[in-house]
């Protein structure tokens, strides 16, 4: 048996999926023609009731032009030094923005209001570079697919409005979380000022992601995505597929934490694994015993055709989604036992 645990990533769209794609009218979106682009925009925008949404070829794209139109070359970005945003998409903030980075610690990825306050510039001294957004990513993926606590949400968007700052969201996995905080989407989403979501991770949507705020932003960010080369001509075939995603796969990311607890209680059962972060949502990460060489556990279990990551210093990762049923996981604790 085949099984893939590398990431949500790597989904296959469903036959019904496809067949809504193919059905799907397509125009110019450049134009703002493609009728199925801009129903997916709508459908979004409305879920989580901002003014308007942008469809992008991926969550970095979306990520990084929602820091090039909320920044100025030179100005500051905070965030964890877990995030994605600064840890994997490739130096963008600088390249992309002319922006600088002030990272913190946080907990698990997770940072807190006190350390967003104490980390915000005195924008009357020259010697210090402008703070102007404050970005935080849920769930975290380096922290193992945490979830914010959202009154922590709630103060540190408190201190964002006081220093009038914006409050920008890679929300790649935001799914993964709503469906366990239980937070109406319109009132989680009104605490950010821009928000990312991904279609193509555990949706299972082939490609893309949304890019959400106020009617002004979104026009400032198509400019931005043009810049980019992200315009895209007939989208819809593929938007069609993040639509369908919206309208049918958001609840039954349930079963891809259900599975991933699963792997979690088995890991932790292992005595070659030192330390399993608490698992929340669909991301199992492991901490291993010194003795244990990862790449050579990676190949070993490639040969039995389960397929995981690396994941840091003595690390691995394991992320369930939609392509991952039951005999997946069963396959999966066979090999681990094995092994």
């Amino acid at each position: 048996m085949h099984t893939d645990l590398r990431s949500d990533t790597v989904t296959k769209p469903s036959p019904a999926m496809k067949a809504f794609m193919l059905d799907a009218p397509v125009g110019d979106d450049v134009f703002q023609e493609d009728p199925t682009v801009n129903k997916l925009e709508q459908f979004a925008a409305e879920y989580f009731g901002k003014e308007a949404a942008l469809y992008c070829s991926s969550g970095t794209q979306t990520n990084q032009i929602a820091i090039n139109v909320h920044c100025r070359p030179g100005d500051e970005v905070i965030c964890s030094k877990d995030a994605h945003i600064y840890f994997y998409e490739g130096g963008g903030i600088a390249k992309n923005s002319g922006s600088s980075v002030h990272l913190l610690p946080g907990d698990r990825g997770r940072i807190n209001a006190a350390d967003v306050r104490a980390g915000i510039k005195d924008p009357n001294n020259p010697h210090y570079p402008l703070t102007t957004l404050v970005s935080l990513e849920d769930t975290m993926n380096r922290g193992g697919g945490a979830i914010y606590d959202f009154n922590e949400i709630k103060a540190i968007r408190q201190v964002c409005l006081e220093n009038k700052l914006p409050l920008h969201l890679d929300g790649a996995r935001l799914f993964n979380a709503l469906v366990e905080n239980k937070v109406p989407p319109k009132e989680y989403a009104a605490q950010f000022d821009s928000i990312s979501i991904c279609l193509s991770k555990g949706l299972g949507a082939p490609v893309g992601s949304i890019l959400l705020g106020n009617k002004d932003f979104i026009h400032l960010a198509r400019r931005a995505r043009k810049v980019m080369g992200g315009g895209m001509r007939q989208a819809g075939i593929i938007a069609a597929g993040g639509l369908y995603a919206l309208q049918n796969n958001i609840e039954r990311l349930k079963e891809d934490h259900q599975h991933a607890k699963q792997l979690e209680t088995a890991l932790n059962a292992l005595n070659w694994v030192e330390e399993v972060l608490p698992v929340e949502t669909n991301i199992v990460v492991a901490r291993l015993s010194n003795h244990v060489n990862v790449s050579e556990l990676i190949s070993k279990c490639a040969k039995k055709d389960l397929h995981f990551m690396a994941f840091g210093d003595q690390m691995i990762r394991m992320v369930t989604h939609l392509d991952v049923g039951a005999n997946n996981i069963n396959h999966t604790l066979s090999v681990l036992k094995e092994i």
